[in-house]
């Protein structure tokens, strides 16, 4: 299992970030907390990757809290939590549990919490079917679509292998989920301690992913369709081969650029609170435009696998478990490309796919 963010492009160093504010200039420790809005409080809690943390929050709702996002289910990580619920919450409950997501670093202890305070999971329904779809493939072994996808891609042996060994890993990092969930959809206003929050819906890092704007707080949820120092994770998958995510990703950013007004304090599921969410959609917009320039110009040079096209994308070399991250991104270029009219593909007699650039 590895992280489902933070491949930055290898434009990151040639194209100027914008400049954002970070208020808080320390942030909280492995299962403390930090209060950073009225009634809306800031927990860090670590990851068994190679992104070491995630942001979680709790907001005060009524004689409770409702939590957004869960952290992955790991001991240590329930160690943490037990430590919040004993020190923070003081017996006052978790009144529900709210998913951005269905990654395990976000959903991963959802239905251990909702069956400890006997409360709901809310989220999107995409999200929920997804995960469970994901849960069901737990211990099975892999699929051939998957072997034929990753070996188009440019895949050599030894890293099939490992794709067949690691196979059905989701459920490692998922405690058992909710049979039943509060469906949450874009444009619908939800009360939360006697606020209204805006739920606002991205797709492209994920299939129904939801963020939450509390206007009169000035805050926005961002789970991870918006992250100030890394990029959302924009991949294919063996399940949708010919996708085109990235085209979703960018117009939900744009939605957002347009959506959200003001300049809200963002809460990302990744680095830390800052303000300027405007500047950074546009940022990333443009980043991942330059990069579909830069594929495109490489494949005016002659066919390429997939695997040819890691330089383009990526400023550090790809191996290992980024292996597949770093290939169903790369494809998610490859077929916005296509998409566009850009681009084409054809299979050659070992069933690689061999991309070209559209005179």
């Amino acid at each position: 299992m590895t992280a489902m963010d933070g491949l930055e492009d290898a434009a990151a160093d040639t194209l100027a970030r914008p400049k954002l504010e970070y208020p808080f200039p320390e942030a909280p420790g492995a299962g403390e907390t930090l209060e950073v809005a009225p009634g809306v409080i800031w927990v860090r809690m670590p990851l068994p990757f190679a992104l070491q943390w995630i942001n979680l929050w709790l907001i005060e709702d009524g004689e409770g809290y409702a939590l957004v996002d869960t952290g992955v289910a790991t001991e240590p990580v329930r160690e943490h939590w037990r430590s919040v619920f004993e020190r923070v919450l003081k017996g006052t409950p978790i009144t529900r549990v709210i998913c951005t997501h269905m990654h395990p670093d976000h959903i991963g202890l959802a239905g251990w919490i909702t069956r400890k305070f006997n409360c709901r999971l809310w989220m999107s329904r995409l999200e929920y079917v997804s995960c469970r779809m994901l849960l069901a493939d737990t211990g099975r072994e892999a699929p051939e679509d998957g072997v034929r996808f990753y070996r188009a891609a440019g895949w050599e042996e030894d890293a099939l292998d490992s794709y067949r060994v690691r196979f059905g890993g989701f459920g490692k990092a998922v405690s058992r989920m909710p049979d039943a969930f509060r469906r949450l959809q874009d444009g619908e206003t939800i009360e939360i301690g006697g606020r209204p929050w805006k739920i606002v819906s991205g797709n492209g890092h994920s299939p129904e992913h939801i963020c939450l704007w509390q206007q009169d707080l000035n805050v926005f949820i961002s789970g991870d369709q918006i992250l100030p120092r890394i990029s959302s994770n924009v991949s294919v998958f063996p399940t949708e081969p010919d996708g085109d995510p990235l085209t979703d990703w960018i117009e939900s950013c744009e939605k957002l650029h347009a959506t959200v007004i003001g300049n809200p304090l963002v809460l990302p599921s990744h680095n830390e609170p800052f303000y300027g969410l405007q500047a950074r959609a546009r940022h990333l917009v443009v980043g991942h435009e330059r990069t579909l320039a830069r594929i495109e110009k490489r494949l005016q040079q002659g066919e390429k696998r997939v695997v040819d096209l890691f330089g383009a994308l990526f400023a550090r070399s790809i191996g290992g478990e980024i292996l597949g991250m770093a290939t169903g991104e790369t494809i998610a270029h490859l077929n916005c490309l296509i998409a566009r009219g850009k681009a084409r593909v054809r299979r050659d007699t070992d069933g690689v796919a061999r991309y070209s650039a559209v005179a």
